[in-house]
């Protein structure tokens, strides 16, 4: 049966209730039954015990007293209920009766010689009657049966039976309805998230399902597919950027590198020119090389989760390290390092992400100190924060400039210092290194007297 959700939610609810209402209505119709009944046994045992008084025993024969007023009685009497009365011996066999039974006997049940109500037929009509043993002197000589008719009860009963069906019927194509106006009503926020969702393309990726007021189940799942939308608007934008940051940054040394292939093919050189060029060409490859793995690594840090790459390693050691690979530039550059540790105990920090701040900061301090500076490196402990400062005695940033340092490809004045090799991509990978250890970065400098880059773990 192929069914609409809502469709679906209204029968299972509707379901579920019928099976409630059918025990309910079930247990309403057999506790009246049961009261009806026993409002009657309670009656004709009533009869019976009265009836008993009005009886004679003489040898063994049983017979009912006043016959005559009691069938005088009844001509008087319009009795609804009417109760009949019937004497029997102690095997059962007939000797007396009331005499509104007239042609008629009431039944004898070998199985009620001790009491007990049933059900019998009289002249074909429903009756109950009960059974009680007539004793004398310890002995039974006989049996009083005491009946009543069962015609309206089982009327009322029918009828209850009749009223709960149609009831029931009643109830459940009203309970269809309202639980369908009700499944409805439940679902108009999973019809709102489709709706958003079918409207979201690859160009419209900003849209959000709106969140509903109640914070239940569907406010977790409109969470979760906004979640997932950002999710995926951030993966696009990562392909954008990179797509962007390449063909920006790579179109350059591109061109240079055909003008100058199209220079040398234009007409015969010497061997010095040729390796030149040959020389220049593959600093420019080298240069393009370098720029496709920082964009790489980059997009790597977008999606690396914070819980990866979490070794940790002792700052000193990184820091140590650093230093050693850039010996040939410090020394080149007669720059002296000025390292303080001065903490008690030795500071671990992740080395992945650390190496990476610390080698885009300390590189760049050592490439933009002047000559025969020195720079400065310092370890401390702030409570449960490590501090590392970095400070150089170089060109220093503007002040202008310090927003947007970490911007892709942001150089600060990059014209007037063309000597200095770079590509504006290490602060961003710095940056993006101490978002996914949840690590601060702090940049004071002042214009050709130098720049502190403080981060703290």
């Amino acid at each position: 049966m192929n069914l609409s959700f809502k469709n679906r939610v209204a029968l299972h609810y509707m379901i579920a209730t019928a099976v409630i209402m059918a025990v309910a209505f079930t247990v309403v119709f057999f506790v009246v039954k049961g009261v009806v009944y026993q409002n009657i046994d309670s009656d004709l045992s009533f009869e019976a015990e009265k009836h008993t008084e009005e009886i004679k025993i003489v040898g063994d024969s049983i017979k009912i007293k006043n016959k005559k007023e009691w069938e005088e009685r009844e001509h008087r009497e319009v009795q609804v209920n009417p109760v009949f009365i019937q004497i029997l011996d102690s095997n059962g066999s007939f000797m007396d009766k009331s005499p509104n039974l007239k042609e008629n006997e009431l039944a004898y049940n070998s199985e009620a010689n001790f009491g007990g109500s049933y059900n019998e037929t009289l002249n074909s009509k429903p009756i109950r009657q009960i059974q009680l043993p007539i004793e004398q002197d310890g002995k039974i000589k006989g049996f009083i049966v005491a009946a009543m008719p069962l015609e309206s009860s089982l009327m009322v009963l029918l009828n209850l039976r009749n009223i709960l069906f149609f009831v029931y019927l009643v109830l459940l194509a009203s309970l269809y309805f309202i639980s369908k106006y009700i499944a409805g009503r439940s679902i108009i926020p999973v019809q709102i998230v489709t709706e958003t969702t079918n409207r979201i393309t690859k160009n419209n990726l900003n849209e959000r399902v709106a969140l509903p007021q109640n914070k239940d189940e569907l406010f977790d799942l409109s969470s979760g597919i906004n979640a997932l939308l950002q999710r995926i608007e951030n993966a696009i934008e990562r392909e954008r950027q990179f797509t962007s940051d390449a063909s920006h940054e790579l179109r350059t040394p591109l061109a240079t590198l055909k003008g100058t292939l199209e220079v040398l093919i234009r007409k015969p050189r010497e061997q010095s020119e040729y390796e030149d060029k040959i020389k220049f060409s593959l600093t420019e490859i080298d240069r393009m090389t370098a720029t496709i793995e920082q964009l790489l690594l980059l997009a790597r840090l977008d999606t690396n989760s914070k819980q990866k790459n979490k070794a940790s390693i002792s700052l000193t050691t990184i820091i140590d390290e650093i230093l050693s690979r850039h010996k040939n530039q410090i020394t080149k550059k007669k720059l002296s390092i000025d390292f303080k540790n001065e903490t008690v105990n030795d500071t671990s920090v992740p080395q992945y992400f650390s190496n990476l701040i610390l080698e885009n900061i300390i590189g760049n301090a050592i490439k933009y100190a002047k000559d025969a500076t020195k720079i400065h490196i310092s370890i401390t402990q702030l409570d449960s924060e490590t501090i590392c400062k970095v400070q150089d005695e170089g060109i220093g940033i503007k002040n202008e400039d310090l927003d947007n340092l970490f911007n892709h490809f942001f150089r600060s004045d990059a014209l007037n210092h063309k000597t200095i090799s770079g590509n504006g991509l290490g602060l961003s990978i710095a940056k993006k290194a101490a978002d996914a250890i949840d690590a601060n970065i702090e940049v004071e400098s002042t214009l050709n007297v130098g720049t502190t880059f403080t981060v703290y773990f």
